[in-house]
C-alpha cells in the first residue's frame, strides 16, 4: 500500500487530478491519499483566518470529489503554510510515511508554484518521487 500526499490548491477539483489519482489507484488499489492545501497568500484577506477557512473548504471538497468520483481512500485532509515547500515539510514531519508526492499545478505561465520551481525543489529537498499533474482550473457551472 502506497501513501500519497496530494498537494493542490486552485486545481483541487480538476479532472486532471481525478484522472491521475484514478491511474494511481489502478496501479495500487490499496493506495491511501492525504489532500494538503496550502493557504493562498495571493488572496485578499478581510478577516483573520479567512485563508485557512477557504483552504479547509477546498481540501474537504477535494476529498469528497476524489472519494465519490474516483473511489479514492482519502484518509486525511490538511491545511498548510502559504509557502507550499514549508507546507509539505510540515506535513511530512507531522505525518511521516508518505511514499510519493503528487503536486498539482496550473499550467506554465499562470502557475505561481511553477514560477517558484516547486516540483524540482520538492524532489531535491524531500527525496521522494514527485508526480506532477498540470491541470486547468475547473470552470464553475451555473445552475
Amino acid at each position: 500500500m502506497s501513501k500519497y500526499l496530494v498537494v493542490t490548491h486552485k486545481t483541487a477539483l480538476s479532472r486532471d487530478l481525478q484522472h491521475r489519482v484514478r491511474s494511481l489507484i489502478a496501479q495500487d488499489p490499496a493506495a491511501e491519499f492525504t489532500v494538503l492545501v496550502p493557504e493562498d497568500s495571493g488572496t485578499p484577506v478581510t478577516w483573520e483566518g479567512e485563508t485557512v477557512n477557504a483552504a479547509e473548504q477546498r481540501a474537504e471538497a477535494a476529498k469528497a470529489l476524489l472519494e465519490e468520483t474516483v473511489g479514492a481512500s482519502v484518509v486525511r485532509t490538511a491545511v498548510g503554510a502559504a509557502d507550499p515547500v514549508q507546507a509539505i515539510a510540515d506535513e511530512l514531519r507531522a505525518q511521516p510515511g508518505y511514499h510519493t508526492l503528487v503536486i498539482c499545478t496550473l499550467p506554465a505561465g499562470v502557475s505561481r508554484w511553477l514560477k517558484l520551481d516547486l516540483v524540482h525543489r520538492a524532489e531535491r529537498r524531500f527525496g521522494l518521487p514527485v508526480v506532477h499533474v498540470v491541470a486547468e482550473v475547473p470552470v464553475p457551472t451555473r445552475r
